[in-house]
């Protein structure tokens, strides 16, 4: 006799509706189930399989459930009856509270309860879950998903009833990894891929190791390989060389932005006088990131460097380096080398400017700024690396619905009162399959929960990369677009993320306010609780002359955040080009215009991968996400 793996001590079932309860037992045999005065029977099917449906309980707690079968009792105790979310997506949802700036935190919530489905990625629908159900301790909350423990923080506060979070997310991974099989061979671009999958699979020929395990795994064994420290590049560390003959670029940026579409090697060199009372003292050498791996010099002395064994996450990982004692002299000469490695994407010294600086330990308010132009050459050109998009296999994360069937099918059917989802940044490669994935991948959740159309709030995509200069477009904002449309399927939500952004960091440390307002939404829509459930939704354009009108929903108290005007808003005129766009707001409309465009057809806002200054909100505060007229 057993009960399934989502039932174990500690567990939250989700309050005022029927509570599904499964598990395996003799095939054949009668199972009894109990739980706060509901009682269920049930006899076992041919594989020992049973379900059965107790009868709603209100919110409350603690209870014992119990199940019996010939003569075996299978006790859960501190059982809490509440409301139960699941946490799904990629890496932002899986980011832990630790991980970020805002974990200084000592609340214990014993009526909060939280689960981790940790299975690994392997063929065929799972059972094991791989986690078990802890209180909300301090210690808990900060190894936790924290946009879900701020999220459940506001519904606990505001609710006062237990609240269940399951989450599910695993990092880098795609829509498709998260569709059930049933799901994508619907879809052609889905079966295109499924096709393909199984053939490759289940290829009789195909030899081990032919196949690479996941996009970490081609990273390291199907790139190009950096053949070390050429000749003629072994003396650009040292601080008497000479470049003079380099090209200068500014940093902080991605070398692709300067000109330069391949992958490689490049060497970054700055020159610079520190003051003589420096001369003797450690300097804290802080550069940001740089993308993806680097080795980096003062005055010819190695003083850090990340490296393959590093892990992923290098190329957004911000370089604090120090330089020791006696490396400056009484000159205050300093010579910074960086020698940067890309292998695919974007490389460079990503920054952010802030943040590139060099101090005595322990005197950051001295600090002289590193942002600017800095001498560069390349080293080793790679070409343009075409980015793996599937990697097949068992053990890989985004083979074709492999996720479904091993982190959402073991909690099918548990009782659920929604989805909180943060995922899109591994589908900018293909943005126009992404909305109708999405929609197909939601319908496909609730079918198989078989719990109705639970609510499913999507985060929409933080500003990332590089400011633009002049309008422009991106993947990002086509992706950002698909989850807005999305939002047209009943009970499905967005919490806007496009001024929490950062640069140079596609993880932004930023959780609460993601988690805070997927909890407004919630709080707003599921649980009638008033106030908007988030920012200005654009409605429609209409012309009026040389200028256009804007209208939007959801948008009382129409203000721009700094009390500025309206940024990162572009109008397109006839005869093109895009151009910025001057504005004034009025009422919950916007007008615009340009003083060169006369006729006036199209408006974009925040249309690019990183608007950044974008602040267009509502009285409440709350953003207007990207949106354009000529979709």
């Amino acid at each position: 006799m057993h009960l399934a793996p989502p039932f174990h001590d500690h567990a939250v079932l989700q309050r005022d509706a029927a509570i599904p309860i499964w598990g395996s037992a003799a095939p054949g045999s009668a199972v009894v189930v109990t739980l706060g005065g509901r009682r269920a029977e049930v006899k076992t099917a041919s594989d020992g399989r049973w379900l059965v449906r107790l009868a709603a309980l209100p919110a409350g707690g603690p209870h014992e459930l119990v199940a019996e079968a010939e003569g075996v009792r299978v006790v859960v105790r501190d059982v809490l009856i509440g409301e139960v979310w699941i946490c799904a997506g990629q890496s932002n949802m899986e980011w832990k509270l630790e991980q970020t700036q805002q974990s200084a935190d000592t609340e214990n919530l014993p009526r909060v309860r939280l689960l981790t489905v940790a299975t690994p990625a392997v063929i065929g629908r799972q059972d094991a879950i791989d986690g078990r159900w802890a209180a909300a301790t301090p210690e808990a909350l900060v190894q936790f998903s924290a946009v879900g423990g701020w999220f459940c923080r506001r519904l606990h506060a505001e609710l006062d009833v237990p609240i269940g979070l399951i989450n599910i997310a695993w990092g880098g991974t795609r829509v498709q990894a998260w569709m059930s099989r049933e799901a994508l061979v619907q879809d052609p671009s889905g079966l295109d891929e499924v096709t393909r999958y199984e053939s490759y699979l289940f290829d009789p020929a195909r030899r081990e190791g032919d196949e690479y395990y996941s996009f970490e795994d081609w990273e390291r064994r199907g790139t190009p390989k950096d053949t070390g420290i050429s000749a003629e590049a072994a003396d650009y560390c040292r601080a008497d060389y000479k470049d003079q003959a380099w090209k200068a670029m500014d940093l902080p940026s991605r070398w692709q932005a300067r000109g330069h579409d391949h992958s490689g090697i490049f060497w970054f060199r700055r020159t610079l006088t520190v003051p003589a009372a420096w001369a003797g003292r450690p300097l804290a050498l802080h550069l940001g990131a740089v993308d993806k791996h680097d080795v980096t010099w003062v005055n010819g002395v190695r003083v850090g460097g990340l490296d393959w064994d590093d892990g992923p996450l290098t190329w957004c990982t911000p370089r604090e380096y120090t330089v020791p004692a006696g490396v400056v002299g009484a000159d205050g000469r300093l010579v910074i080398a960086v020698r940067a490695r890309s292998h695919v994407y974007g490389g460079g010294m990503v920054g952010p400017a802030k943040v590139m600086q060099v101090f005595p330990v322990g005197a950051p308010a001295a600090a002289l700024p590193l942002a600017g132009a800095w001498q560069y050459t390349v080293e080793q050109d790679w070409g343009v690396i075409q980015p793996l998009v599937t990697a097949f296999g068992a053990g890989n994360a985004n083979s074709p619905g492999i996720l479904f069937d091993c982190r959402l099918a073991p909690v099918i059917p548990y009782g659920i009162a929604g989805v909180i989802w943060y995922q899109g940044e591994s589908n900018t490669e293909d943005p126009q399959h992404y909305h109708r994935l999405m929609v197909a991948m939601i319908r496909d959740w609730r079918r198989a929960f078989g719990q109705g159309n639970f609510p499913f709030i999507q985060v929409q995509l933080a500003n990332f990369l590089t400011p633009l200069v002049e309008p422009g477009t991106s993947a990002w904002a086509l992706v950002r677009e698909a989850q807005q449309f999305t939002t047209r399927e009943p009970q499905v939500g967005i919490a806007v993320a496009i001024d929490v952004g950062e640069e140079a960091d596609i993880h932004p440390q930023d959780k609460r306010t993601v988690g805070e307002r997927l909890a407004r939404w919630a709080l707003s829509e599921t649980y009638h609780r008033g106030g908007p459930k988030g920012g200005p939704v654009y409605v429609g354009v209409v012309s009026e002359g040389d200028r256009l009108r804007v209208r939007f929903s959801d948008a009382a108290g129409l203000k721009t955040s700094d009390g500025g005007p309206v940024r990162r808003l572009a109008i397109l005129g006839v005869n093109g080009p895009w151009r910025w766009a001057e504005a004034r707001i009025e009422g919950e409309s916007l007008v615009l215009w340009h003083p060169d465009v006369r006729t006036p057809v199209a408006v974009r806002y925040a249309w690019e991968s990183n608007p950044e200054g974008c602040n267009l909100v509502n009285g409440a505060g709350l953003p207007a996400g990207p949106f354009r007229s000529d979709a």
